[in-house]
């Protein structure tokens, strides 16, 4: 894994190039920056400060057009395509329903923390639902983690996001496997990016 990475504007600036040299689907599909009563809009929906790498990104980029098929361009991020703030939303609220059916059920330890949590920040899903996401619980502030909804316990697959896209950019840059995960980039139809199981 990287180390010494830059900030994530930075990082972003390297993957957005690569992208726009290799994979010019994916790259067409990025959309504008949201705005900052968009990110007020955010943490008053999620109730609680959004760490400033969520909040970097959506200024850099809120989402991207999503896909209606999966031979479209946008998943490029490990096969999952950027949240806007409207999608995170959307997908917190269904993490929190998730804890919340689970409470009233008496089945708590099974699901908090494992595969819902409401400080589960939803950053970018894919077909399935699954999602990459941000964890904002305070023991695990910033961590970015993997939830399949058939998977019985998420997993943590970065410590911070910089080192998520450090990785990314290296993985792409050199058609190596990402460094935590057995996936390699590979180009599709020389317009997008996929990732194959390796």
């Amino acid at each position: 894994m990287t180390t010494g990475t830059p900030d994530p504007t930075e990082l972003w600036q390297r993957f957005e190039a690569w992208l726009a040299a290799h994979a010019p689907g994916d790259h067409g599909v990025l959309r504008e920056g949201c705005t900052e009563r968009d990110i007020e809009r955010l943490e008053e929906g999620l109730g609680f400060p959004v760490h400033e790498a969520v909040r970097t990104t959506l200024l850099r980029h809120n989402g991207v057009v999503m896909r209606r098929a999966s031979t479209e361009p946008g998943a490029f991020l490990l096969g999952y395509s950027l949240l806007d703030v409207d999608g995170i939303l959307a997908a917190h609220r269904d993490l929190v329903s998730m804890v919340e059916d689970a409470r009233e059920e008496g089945e708590e330890d099974l699901v908090l923390g494992r595969i819902a949590d409401s400080r589960w920040v939803p950053l970018a899903q894919d077909f399935s639902g699954a999602l990459l996401f941000m964890d904002h619980r305070p023991q695990h502030w910033g961590e970015i983690g993997e939830m399949s909804f058939g998977d019985p316990e998420y997993h943590m697959r970065w410590p911070r996001l910089d080192l998520m896209l450090a990785d990314l950019c290296d993985s792409m840059e050199n058609g190596t496997p990402v460094t935590s995960l057995p996936r390699v980039p590979v180009l599709h139809e020389g317009r997008m990016l996929e990732w194959h199981v390796g």
